[in-house]
């Protein structure tokens, strides 16, 4: 399965490219196994923190700084009969965390 680097759209495989169904941005089809992650990159990086974060906010106490208030998301990192685990980041200190419902 590939995505579209402009919009994030699932791509569909067209004679020896990769098409974006919702953009027309195409690129060429390569092997799997030539793909590398660049020193940028990280496998487990989800999410990049900025100044304006796109994620919700929520009332979370970071366990670091104390501070009131958290940005959340929900990523499903067990089998799928398992629920989702959810995420905090702390808006002050950017510290991360996580509960799950164990």
């Amino acid at each position: 399965m590939e995505f579209c680097d402009e919009c994030g759209s699932m791509m569909k495989a067209d004679d020896g490219t990769w098409v974006c169904a919702q953009c027309d941005f195409t690129k060429p089809k390569g092997d799997a196994a030539h793909y590398t992650l660049t020193e940028g990159q990280e496998a487990t990086e989800v999410i990049e923190s900025s100044e304006e974060s796109a994620l919700p906010e929520t009332d979370a106490r970071c366990p670091e700084c104390g501070n009131e208030k958290a940005y959340w998301y929900m990523q499903q990192i067990r089998s799928a009969d398992e629920s989702e685990t959810r995420f905090f980041i702390c808006t002050e200190c950017e510290y991360k965390w996580r509960e799950d419902d164990h």
